[in-house]
This record gives structure tokens, C-alpha cells and sequence, in this order.
């Protein structure tokens, strides 16, 4: 699909039409194939402010496509400031837009927007499907904790290919992942109890640990993770309680654990006595992924899967599926004492989504999307020697010295850019030389690209004293 446009040249001069003909292919409505191929030429460089597209009528008899589709796709590329047009002269692509807002995010973890995929039109669809099936005077009133018998149905469909056949009686319905964590941490422990994590580990569970008055004791790992030695010592000698995992594409180091590591980890938990919380948002995400650590030690695990990382963040949707009837009933109990319900409407939409398959055509257009933000970050900072991952929406980026994570957090914001900091992930604040980033908050390719190039920039100039001694506000 390569070949750069030439500028103000008759329509035969223009590069090649029948390089078009593979913005018509793939999956999704066609016009937003056509903006799609137009946003990804515009990042990789082979589209520049100035050059010409080829006429409407011309590009919709060469794809073999109505003129309102072709019309459409391009009325939909001026919506997002990737052309302009200039009446008969034709239309160009526009200059970058500038920006009002302060930062571009790199910095927060969400999915991408779905490759080829309406979403605004699933959303309004499905809404049409809930509501007639849902009087709307049931979706603005109190719902029972943990969510009704289809929510859970559709929660069991959504674990099935992590942990197969689920009772959904066993399935809890929450407002995210975060408050589901806050739950199981009141349910599972008590004050001052301590909980085991990795020593780089998601926020989160910082954040709720401490504010709930748990201890964090951070246990050693290796290349293939949590060290189940080390987790059996801090259960004797440091008041371990709890534990918690993300094995699946971890927060932050995009790692994913083997799974004779999960195999004997549910060994260790099961025989220090003690409960395992499995955070696996990435789980779906993932390229062959081995089972759940909740696969050999069900009888200690709750396991909690999201939907904000792999669908999206608005639907506010978690599942947690509980080891047992009690467990779960602790587990709903305390969750009642901060978030009684997700919201009515949204879980609908969850689980209308979910029955229908529209939960998958989501799932499948943010790992689509997914690969191709890794493959294009990959191909702009790939300036030294850097484990890469091969799915998933974020990568843990060793920075070469004089960097750390700090400093060079501080100089990515002097240019208009927020990564995470090594420091924000690790229970004591150590500050090393890493950063996270993120690549599902930017919603167009050519900003990402943009973005990715100042990163680049910014490795190869060095660190910058001034920058290094300005605090992070």
C-alpha cells in the first residue's frame, strides 16, 4: 500500500490508484477501511500535509464501491483533521493539528480504539437491542450485587476460554477492576495483614493496599516471575495473607509467566494455606497464553478479569469468579459496604454485547489494532536492543543510562508527552532506569507516530541536566 501522493498533479501523475485497492480489504464497514489506510500512510510517512487523494468518483469506481461510501469515508478523515478540502482543487492531506490539550498520553493503560470496527454504531445498535428487551425503568433502578442471571451468563462466556465451563452462579459482576480488588482485599484480609506482590507491580493493588491499611511485601522473582520459595518464606516469616498475580502480559513488563511457574506457584499458595487474587486483564489479549494459575488451584484462587483493558475502560465491567458459594458471599459482602452495583445500563450493554458477539468483533478489532501500535512503536524506537512483546497494549522500555525512569519522565513531558516511571509500579518507589508505555490512549496513528518520534528524539539527545533537576509536578 506504499507510494507517496504527488502533490497538485494531474489525476494520472497521482501514485498509483490500484495502491488503493487494499484500503477496500479487511474486515469492518468500508469507508472506515479507506480511513484507516489514509491514517496509517499518514504515520508511516508515505501520505505528508499537501499531497492530493484521488477523486471521490475515480476512487469509488476503481474500488468498485458507491460514490457515499467513498464520500463518506472522506467527510469521515476531514472529521478527524487528516484532510482538508480545497473545492475543485481537490483534497489534501492537512498539516498536523495542533493540539489544545497539555500532554499526550502515553502514560495511561487502555485498548485502543477497535481496527475497522463503528463504535459509535455498536454502541447505539446494542442500546436498541437492550431496550427491547429491558423495560428502561429496570435500567435506572437498584440491581442486586454481583449482577442478575444473564450478567453472570455472560461473565461465564467471557471466562470460558481462560478457565472453561464456570458456574455462573460462582461469577460476580463489578464496576471494574479496581473496586473488585478493593473488595477482595477487605474480604480476603484483615488490617495490617500483609499481601505478596511482585517487586514491579500494577498501581492498583498499591494504592488499595495502603489505603485499606494492608501491608505490601514485595517477594522475589526471576526471569519467569514470582519465585515460589520466596513466596512460601514471606507466608512464615512476613504475615503474608494474601497474594496477588498478574501472570498473563504483567503490568508493567509485558511479561507472561510459563506455565510450569503458574503450576507451581498453585502449589505454593495451596500449601502455605493462603488466597490467591489472579489480576489477568490481558489474558484475552495475548498470543497463546497458558492457563490461569487458577486452572490447578481453584479451590484458592478468585480470579478477576476486566473488560477495561481488552474491550473498553467506559464499560466500567469486571468479572470475578469465586473459589466457592461462601467465598463469594464474603466477597459480595464487601463489596456492597463501597460499590453496591455497576451501573444498570452498562452492564446491560456488557451482557448484550456478550450473547451476541459483538464482545468478540470488539475483541477482535483492539488486538488487530494492538499488533499494529506494537509493530509501529517497534519500528520507530527500536534505536538498541529491547525485548519486545508480541501482543498487548503496552511495553516495559529499558532506557540506556545516563536515564532513569524519573528523569526521563521529566523530559518526555517538556515535549508534550506523559510515560510512566519505573517508581510509579515498584512498592518502595525505587526509581530504575524504565519506563512504561502505553499506546491505546492516542486515538490517531499519525499523532502516535508523532509522539513516538519525540520519545526517539529524546534517547538520542541524551539527558538533559536542567530537565533532570525539575521535580514531576
Amino acid at each position: 500500500m506504499g507510494g507517496k501522493l504527488t502533490r497538485t498533479k494531474s489525476i494520472q501523475k497521482d501514485a498509483p490508484l490500484k495502491r488503493w485497492r487494499a484500503a477496500a480489504a479487511g474486515q469492518g464497514p468500508r469507508y472506515l477501511r479507506i480511513v484507516g489506510f489514509i491514517e496509517r500512510a499518514i504515520a508511516d510517512g508515505r501520505l505528508v500535509p499537501g499531497d492530493r487523494l484521488p477523486p471521490q468518483r475515480q476512487l469509488a469506481d476503481l474500488l468498485k464501491l458507491d460514490l457515499t461510501t467513498v464520500t463518506r469515508a472522506y467527510s469521515e478523515a476531514k472529521a478527524r483533521q487528516l484532510v482538508h478540502a480545497r473545492g475543485a482543487y481537490g483534497t489534501f492531506i492537512a498539516a498536523p493539528k495542533v493540539e489544545l490539550a497539555p500532554l499526550v498520553d502515553l502514560g495511561m493503560n487502555m485498548p485502543p480504539p477497535p481496527a475497522g470496527l463503528d463504535l459509535g454504531d455498536l454502541i447505539k445498535r446494542g442500546i436498541e437491542q437492550v431496550l427491547t428487551r429491558v423495560d428502561a425503568n429496570l435500567l435506572m433502578a437498584y440491581h442486586a450485587s454481583g449482577g442478575g442471571k444473564a450478567d453472570r451468563a455472560a461473565g461465564a462466556l467471557w471466562l470460558a476460554p481462560m478457565l472453561g465451563q464456570v458456574d455462573p452462579s460462582r461469577i460476580a459482576v463489578c464496576p471494574g477492576a479496581q473496586a473488585a480488588l478493593a473488595g477482595l482485599i477487605v474480604a480476603l484480609t484483615q488490617a495490617n495483614d500483609g499481601i505478596a506482590v511482585e517487586p514491579l507491580v500494577y498501581p492498583g493493588i498499591l494504592g488499595a493496599a495502603r489505603q485499606l491499611g494492608r501491608r505490601i511485601v514485595s517477594v522475589e522473582c526471576d526471569e519467569d516471575g514470582m519465585r515460589p520459595d520466596a513466596l512460601m518464606r514471606a507466608c512464615r516469616e512476613q504475615g503474608v495473607r494474601a497474594v496477588y498475580l498478574n501472570p498473563t502480559l504483567r503490568n508493567p513488563t509485558a511479561q507472561t509467566m510459563p506455565e510450569q511457574r503458574r503450576r507451581d506457584l498453585a502449589l505454593a499458595v495451596r500449601e502455605c494455606g493462603v488466597p490467591l487474587i489472579e489480576d489477568d486483564p490481558y489474558w484475552r489479549l495475548a498470543d497463546h497464553a497458558p492457563p490461569p494459575i487458577a486452572h490447578w488451584a481453584p479451590e484458592c484462587v478468585h480470579y478477576l478479569s476486566t473488560l477495561s483493558k481488552s474491550l473498553s475502560p467506559g464499560l466500567r465491567m469486571a468479572y470475578v469468579a469465586s473459589p466457592d458459594e461462601s467465598a463469594q458471599l464474603r466477597f459480595l459482602a464487601a463489596m456492597n459496604a463501597t460499590a453496591l452495583m455497576p451501573s444498570p445500563l452498562t452492564m446491560a450493554l456488557s451482557t448484550q454485547w456478550m450473547h451476541d458477539g459483538t464482545a468478540m468483533q470488539l475483541l477482535q478489532g483492539v488486538r488487530a489494532e494492538a499488533r499494529a501500535r506494537l509493530q509501529l512503536a517497534e519500528s520507530l524506537l527500536a534505536l538498541r536492543e529491547q525485548a519486545w512483546p508480541a501482543a498487548g497494549i503496552h511495553v516495559w522500555y529499558t532506557l540506556p543510562e545516563p536515564w532513569t525512569g524519573q528523569t526521563f519522565a521529566r523530559a518526555a513531558r517538556a515535549e508534550g508527552l506523559a510515560v510512566s516511571a519505573s517508581s510509579a509500579f515498584s512498592p518502595g518507589d525505587e526509581d530504575v532506569r524504565a519506563i512504561r508505555l502505553s499506546f491505546g490512549g492516542v486515538t490517531e496513528h499519525a499523532r502516535l507516530a508523532q509522539a513516538l518520534r519525540k520519545l526517539a528524539g529524546i534517547l538520542m539527545r541524551g539527558e538533559d541536566p536542567e530537565l533532570a533537576a525539575r521535580p514531576i509536578i
